[in-house]
């Protein structure tokens, strides 16, 4: 469902912002904290997925995805699961790429499979539902092991441990780079505001300071599933339940499903496919 090729022929403006996360690591939560950072007022002015279009998904007509991003007069901020090293980089752009805990992104992305609804996938792209996804799910531990084993092609399987650590790790080894800002999604969970002034510092947008208090309180996960009907990246019916999308949105408890064996065959994966100072700032409090 997705074609990185389209961001050859897009025409980008100086000041787009790009957000490039994997799924499940604060994609929405990021396109949120922009959208009221450009407008400054939890009134948007549309649904959050019509003001930060995922600019790669093929089911959307690429024609009118450009439409409508061109038809856009405010700063603009597009959303992609692409890593860097798959898209343009200009130097006039801004590019944020937000990161998680990788066992609880995959926690999350593995409560995410359970809530699309592959049948209207299929319908919206004309290909059958993967005899793979017709089976019962496996229990979520048992899952969750086979993730953190996984030695699949990073560039086939993106969702997996090698693609997550390779798009972590190709964004990491960018980080001096004055138009890339790197955030942790731990860090927004902790201290939300204070992440949200520095992104705004970084974008060069100026808040009144009287707009903080309701800035924050509207990207905040309670205020976010509380309005998940327009802000769940949903366009076009894929889940079943949208206030699902927002699951709970917490850090630190997928490593308590695994053994301590599972664990440290987890973290050898991880050493073999990631530099430590970037594991060791994945892995922190």
């Amino acid at each position: 469902m997705e074609d990185s090729h389209r961001w050859l022929d897009f025409p980008i403006r100086d000041d787009d912002i790009v957000i490039c996360t994997r799924s499940k690591h604060g994609t929405t939560w990021m396109q949120m904290i922009c959208a009221l950072l450009v407008f400054q007022t939890p009134d948007l002015p549309a649904p959050l997925p019509e003001l930060s279009p995922w600019l790669d998904w093929t089911i959307a007509p690429k024609d009118a995805v450009f439409a409508k991003l061109e038809a856009q007069r405010h700063r603009r901020f597009i959303k992609t699961h692409t890593p860097l090293d798959g898209i343009p980089i200009h130097s006039s752009a801004r590019y944020i790429v937000v990161a998680r805990h990788p066992l609880d992104a995959a926690v999350s992305l593995y409560h995410q499979g359970g809530n699309l609804r592959r049948e209207r996938i299929a319908e919206l792209t004309g290909a059958p539902v993967p005899e793979a996804k017709t089976k019962q799910r496996p229990e979520l531990r048992d899952w969750l092991v086979g993730w953190t084993l996984a030695d699949h092609d990073p560039r086939e399987a993106r969702e997996m441990l090698p693609g997550v650590m390779a798009h972590l790790s190709d964004a990491w080894a960018r980080r001096a780079e004055p138009n890339l800002l790197l955030v942790h999604y731990a860090d927004l969970s902790a201290d939300l505001e204070h992440e949200m002034r520095r992104i705004a510092d970084w974008l060069g947008i100026e808040v009144p300071e009287a707009r903080w208090t309701e800035l924050v309180e509207a990207a905040s996960f309670a205020s976010m599933k509380a309005k998940a009907e327009t802000t769940a990246p949903d366009p076009m019916g894929l889940f079943r339940n949208r206030d699902a999308f927002f699951r709970r949105g917490g850090s630190d408890a997928a490593a308590e499903l695994l053994s301590a064996a599972e664990l440290t065959a987890y973290e050898a994966r991880v050493e073999a496919l990631a530099p430590k100072d970037l594991a060791d700032w994945l892995h922190r409090p």
